[in-house]
């Protein structure tokens, strides 16, 4: 006769854990609170220098594999430019430049992604899903795709961006910072490299044969340039052949 009761009781419960705010949900878990006690000082005080508002500002993060390179970029809610906040190095990498097209091919996506799932406890420290597959993915691949890609911790990797323990310490909470403010998409552009003139000649010198994957370089390459040129992230779409449409 009381299993009504302890129905309700659970119901309110679980509508009261999803009521609470990101950032209170996330500070239940130690290594979340350990970021926040070693790191989130620092980082207000570095984004008060670059005149970032450290109470409500929107994150996107650059990865370039070449280079090795994970680019953090904030801007103030009520700003329309982004701001570069800091450059992490990618500590260990797998696979080659271009695309993952199928589960197993140890490859590190390219292409325009967003954070999907936050994991407080990663089997790598702390770790923020890559949203692959997306819908060009989908279209392009040919059967299973595979997928848990991560930005994570350590430093070992078979297709996902490691930036070591203390890096994504740093990564994780400003994105935990951003989406408890609001921001519903963390965008992620995964790039072969700076696709600036020197990269484009470096990828043609690279895979001077390869029609189809100059073609999807090529078009990564608009949604890099509007970013390069207005410091403003480009509204993504897809085509139905799979190609990223820029408006």
């Amino acid at each position: 006769m009381y299993k009504p009761f302890l129905f309700i009781a659970s119901l309110l419960l679980h509508f009261h854990l999803c009521a609470q705010p990101f950032k209170t949900s996330q500070l239940k878990y130690e290594r979340v609170k350990t970021a926040y006690s070693e790191k989130w000082d620092g980082l207000k005080k570095d984004l008060v220098k670059l005149k970032i508002n450290p109470e409500s500002f929107e994150l996107f993060i650059r990865v370039f594999k070449k280079e090795k390179a994970v680019e953090v970029w904030l801007k103030s809610k009520d700003e329309k430019e982004f701001k570069l906040f800091k450059t992490y190095s990618i500590c260990s990498s797998s696979g080659e430049l271009g695309p993952k097209r199928k589960q197993g091919d140890d490859q590190v996506p390219e292409g325009f992604y967003e954070v999907s799932a936050f994991n407080p406890f990663s089997n790598y420290y702390l770790s923020l899903g890559v949203s692959y597959p997306n819908e060009s993915d989908r279209i392009i691949g040919k059967g299973n795709l595979g997928g848990d890609i991560m930005i994570h911790g350590n430093c070992v990797t078979i297709g996902c961006i490691p930036l070591t323990d203390t890096y994504i310490k740093e990564v994780y909470i400003l994105a935990v910072e951003a989406k408890n403010n609001g921001q519903t998409n963390i965008p992620v552009h995964i790039f072969p490299t700076r696709l600036d003139e020197d990269g484009m000649k470096y990828l043609n010198w690279n895979s001077p044969k390869d029609i189809v994957l100059m073609s999807f370089w090529k078009n990564l390459k608009v949604g890099y340039d509007y970013f390069e040129l207005h410091k403003m992230l480009p509204k993504v779409s897809v085509s139905p052949k799979g190609r990223y449409v820029f408006n």
